[in-house]
């Protein structure tokens, strides 16, 4: 018989390990399934893991893939560290890309350079009004933040579907879903000719980088720590539980929001009823890969992406369907939480007589 008992002290070394070796697991359990679908486990794997990193053109599709996922794990890392759980991140992504693309869509015309960051801060806000609903009924009616942030999602996604099948559809779309494709200036620039890395791209790969300043220097980041990991210790000490749930949840939604605005006005031009892979759904996996730490997120991000490009690679060709990239992920997910419970439990063997004395 076997029994989890719970460790005294953890080890910040095996904490660090534990996404190595998910990782680990993930490929050899890959290699596996590729060999029971009849393909070589080696040329897969390199198709999937090896390749997105052999030329400068692929380098750039990681980085356009990493930067959402960047922005979304490290808005949720922030709730999450404080016990606060927002599954709802690819609503908040939507509502953050319909917020910021009115704009674009009202003033089609428009060459004022202001319009973009304007978009911007709407997508922001878009995302923190979405958040704001979980907030306020947690706080005031004591709700489960995990219910209400997740069916909000299907929510967002019809509202998005209503506005670019009915008043924001293009007029000169010949009736397809979508609205006018976006002015030039509220396109993210790109920066190198010939490749698809933007702007957008490097605000992703800056933020992780203040997010641990603030997190690990600041009051605001220790309270966040303390209310994660005591919230009764945090009562006593004056942090209001309140204010850290409505801050947690608003920080998510707002970086969500972002990214959704980011991709809407970068990779995609215009707003159309399917604008996210599942950005908002994958990113978790993001923060729990990094370790919920700003610089592990970055990592994480990258890791992730370097699945997406490589599941397209490997889709192409070796005939492999696109649900591999779905399934690597959840494998990815599966190892990590397995490997965290060994972390923070030991498992012993008992005999059936010592159990039952």
């Amino acid at each position: 018989m076997l029994r989890l008992e719970p460790r005294v002290s953890h080890s910040s070394l095996a904490a660090w390990l534990s996404p190595l070796l998910a990782m680990l697991f993930t490929a050899l359990t890959g290699a596996l399934i590729f060999m029971a679908l009849g393909k070589s486990a080696g040329t897969t794997l390199y198709l999937y893991f090896i390749d997105p990193l052999t030329t400068s053109s692929s380098l750039s599709e990681v980085a356009v893939k990493a930067g959402p996922l960047i922005l979304i794990g490290i808005g949720l890392s922030i709730g999450f560290r404080a016990g606060v759980w927002n599954i709802g991140a690819e609503g908040q992504y939507i509502l953050g890309a319909l917020f910021g693309s009115s704009l674009a869509v009202y003033f089609h015309e428009s060459t004022n350079p202001w319009i973009l960051p304007a978009m911007l801060l709407l997508g922001i806000l878009g995302g923190m009004v979405w958040a704001a609903i979980p907030a306020l009924l947690k706080t005031r009616f004591n709700s489960n933040e995990i219910l209400v942030s997740l069916m909000l999602v299907y929510v967002a996604e019809l509202l998005l579907i209503h506005l670019v099948q009915g008043p924001w559809r293009n007029p000169q779309g010949w009736g397809f879903p979508g609205t006018r494709m976006f002015p030039d200036a509220a396109l993210m620039p790109m920066l190198f000719r010939g490749y698809r890395f933007h702007l957008g791209s490097v605000i992703a790969f800056l933020i992780p980088i203040l997010a641990w300043i603030i997190l690990s220097r600041s009051r605001f980041g220790y309270s966040i720590r303390v209310f994660g990991s005591a919230p009764l210790a945090a009562r006593y000490s004056g942090i209001n539980p309140k204010k850290m749930i409505w801050i947690s949840l608003l920080a998510g939604g707002g970086f969500a929001g972002l990214a959704g605005i980011i991709e809407a006005t970068s990779t995609i031009g215009q707003l159309m009823p399917k604008i996210s892979p599942g950005y908002g759904f994958t990113a978790i996996i993001v923060a729990f890969l990094g370790r919920l730490d700003p610089r592990g997120v970055l990592l994480a991000g990258m890791i992730i992406a370097v699945t997406y490009i490589g599941g397209e690679n490997a889709h192409v060709s070796a005939g492999l369907p696109k649900a591999v990239t779905g399934l690597f992920q959840g494998i990815i997910l599966f190892y990590l939480l397995a490997f965290d419970l060994l972390t923070h439990y030991r498992v012993r063997f008992i005999s059936r007589t010592a159990g039952a004395s």
